[in-house]
């Protein structure tokens, strides 16, 4: 990675802000997905092995810049003090009295949480003056939130601009991890695209095609692929706005040499709920009255032939209508497969994360990114905001 690391600069002793993303689901008060609370430990753990002031900031969920104990990071305190077995203390605010007198009363080698940065609307506005207030909490800023590094947020981009700026072991791992799989990849280099849109993947095709040896399509996306290819989708959703851009990537994937691969069978249904059930058909096979749910089996084997020896995948996006378990089986089969390969294994994040961890399978792959958007963007070679404010190394 070209920017500056917690390992770069001299923390010994120092009051340090680290923004973390501890945007996890709560019931009932109680902490659920744990996965991103744990990959900030090792920053966290490396600053108070120095003798830091360890001051953590973070959102959760959208409460529309203002309080709203729905969405307070007290239980997430709790919950990370249960996790590292040692205190975690607590503040109110994230600015103001409050979160002033917390952090003069930490112990060097102590711990704070503050309250939701989103309970200010300064935070999403990037607001100057609420930046300043967050900087003039500590001596040093680090960056750990990879889920919300591409967001130009006052606690992202803002508060950089007035302290020593660098980032934590978690977004190095993330940034090397991903975009050295493009970069420096074990080839054969393959990825797997799926979700609902074209459109919203757009600059992640056009860098992937030129990038990897093969593209395989899903979900509901493929639908628009395979319109464009002359096939029958029956009464499945596509975008027919965007067939011409569909036919280009098909072009520059030619041009390039990348196998696009577009689903050889596909799981049909007449209706989407929990009661619907569905069967395999050929590609060619789609009824006028047919919904396609989810990818075939012969579609995964082909996607993973290349990969049984060796090489690198990049998986975001499930294959199917992949909340319900009957429309699974593509995703499903994919990431059993993958789990088995000796490929090197990287997930993108977001709802594929979700899906590998419901599955059971999150520790047989090589890499999961706790950041859906952020890993898109970086996946697409998009500047990060949050990253290009950070010092760099040279």
């Amino acid at each position: 990675m070209t920017k500056k690391t917690v390992r770069d600069i001299d923390v010994k002793g120092k009051t340090v802000l680290v923004r973390v993303d501890y945007n996890v689901p709560i019931e009932d008060g109680q902490v659920g997905d744990t996965l991103r609370l744990e990959g900030s430990f090792a920053t966290i753990r490396y600053l108070l092995e120095r003798d830091c002031k360890v001051v953590l900031i973070s959102h959760l969920g959208r409460p529309e810049g203002r309080p709203n104990p729905k969405y307070s990071l007290k239980p997430v305190a709790a919950k990370a003090a249960q996790l590292l077995g040692r205190p975690v203390e607590f503040a109110g605010d994230c600015v103001g009295p409050e979160a002033q007198a917390e952090v003069e009363r930490l112990e060097p080698g102590g711990l704070l949480l503050l309250e939701n940065l989103r309970f200010h609307p300064e935070e999403e506005a990037n607001d100057a003056g609420f930046a300043r207030q967050l900087a003039g909490l500590a001596e040093v800023y680090v960056d750990d939130a990879f889920a919300a590094i591409h967001r130009a947020h006052a606690s992202t981009v803002g508060v950089a601009q007035h302290l020593p700026a660098v980032a934590g072991l978690l977004v190095e791992r993330e940034v090397d991890t991903i975009a050295g799989a493009l970069e420096r990849p074990e080839r054969p280099l393959a990825a797997v695209i799926g979700g609902a849109k074209v459109s919203t993947k757009i600059e992640v095709l056009d860098n992937l095609i030129a990038k990897v040896d093969s593209l395989l399509i899903g979900g509901a996306m493929a639908n628009t692929f395979l319109v464009a290819k002359g096939y029958q989708v029956g009464k499945s959703l596509y975008e027919h706005d965007h067939l011409e851009y569909v036919q280009q990537a098909l072009a520059s994937a030619d041009k390039a040499g990348t196998s696009l691969l577009l689903p050889l069978d596909v799981v049909v249904t007449d209706k989407v709920d929990r009661s619907a059930r569905g069967h395999s058909v050929n590609v060619i096979g789609v009824r006028p009255d047919d919904i396609i749910a989810d990818v075939g089996p012969r579609t995964i084997e082909r996607a993973l032939k290349p990969l049984r020896l060796s090489g690198t995948v990049i998986w975001n996006g499930p294959l199917g209508i992949s909340e319900l378990p009957q429309f699974a089986a593509g995703s499903l089969a994919l990431a059993r497969g993958l789990a088995s390969s000796r490929a090197k294994t990287i997930v993108g994040g977001g709802d594929t994360a979700a899906f590998i961890d419901a599955a059971g399978l999150h520790d047989r792959f090589d890499f999961v990114s706790t950041g859906g958007g952020a890993s898109l963007e970086l996946m697409a070679g998009k500047v990060l905001p949050g990253l290009a404010a950070l010092l760099d190394r040279s």
